[in-house]
């Protein structure tokens, strides 16, 4: 029976090792998962044996040529990881600016909406300041006119 479970895990392992450099060679997806599914195995079965265990982490690490593909940079977990870190950041950097113009917005229409309503200041207080003062002094004016009529 010993020697049964040992020809088993032997057959396994081989099934393990053609799995791992098949998906070497085609440029597939490395991971525990995917090798245990090729070879027929269970995940715990790689996890067991941890010389397998180190092949699949790393061919997992090293960066892969896509079949085909001979120029340009090769795609490495670490690159993914950086660029998808750099997108998250972008995402929240965009949503903050979102949030800003929202508020701008609203604060835009509002004023807008209080204006139109009558109930706010009027857009022309500045010209109306000027007629004031203007007025004002007029009347300065006219009165000391007047101061003076009134002294001859």
């Amino acid at each position: 029976m010993r020697k049964g479970r040992q020809a088993d895990s032997a057959r396994r392992r081989q099934r393990v090792i053609a799995a791992i450099n098949r998906a070497s060679a085609d440029g597939t997806e490395i991971s525990v998962s995917s090798i245990a599914r090729a070879a027929s195995v269970d995940r715990t079965f790689l996890y067991r044996h941890r010389d397998l265990l180190a092949q699949v982490h790393a061919l997992e690490a090293a960066p892969t040529a896509a079949a085909g593909s001979t120029s340009g940079p090769a795609v490495t977990r670490e690159s993914l990881q950086a660029d998808l870190l750099a997108a998250h950041e972008r995402t929240a950097r965009l949503s903050a600016r979102i949030q800003q113009l929202e508020k701008r917005l609203s604060e835009a229409l509002g004023g807008q909406a209080w204006r139109e309503s009558g109930l706010g200041a009027p857009a022309d207080i500045d010209v109306l300041t000027q007629k004031i003062t203007y007025l004002e002094q007029q009347a300065a004016d006219l009165r000391l006119q007047l101061e003076e009529r009134d002294d001859d």
